[in-house]
């Protein structure tokens, strides 16, 4: 998983800071809605032909790692 994180950049110069495919002005949120409103991967590489399969395995490899906290606590509202 460590190769594939490499892939994600984080700069404030591009996207006001946010995480980015490569530093393509791709961002990681961006990728994960598509993925998440049901664009397969394959779908995703049809329509951003710059990028890769294993730039989009990064973006939820990169998930994957934000997700993992021990605790969350309710937020309220």
């Amino acid at each position: 998983m460590g190769n594939l994180l490499d892939r994600i950049t984080i700069d404030p110069q591009i996207c006001h800071g946010k995480p980015v495919i490569r530093g393509l002005r791709y961002p990681v949120e961006t990728m994960l809605e598509l993925m998440s409103a049901g664009m397969t991967i394959d779908e995703i590489l049809v329509d951003y032909e710059d990028l890769e399969r294993e730039d989009l395995l990064a973006v939820l490899a990169f998930a994957t790692r934000l997700s993992q906290v021990k605790r969350m606590e309710p937020v309220a509202v």
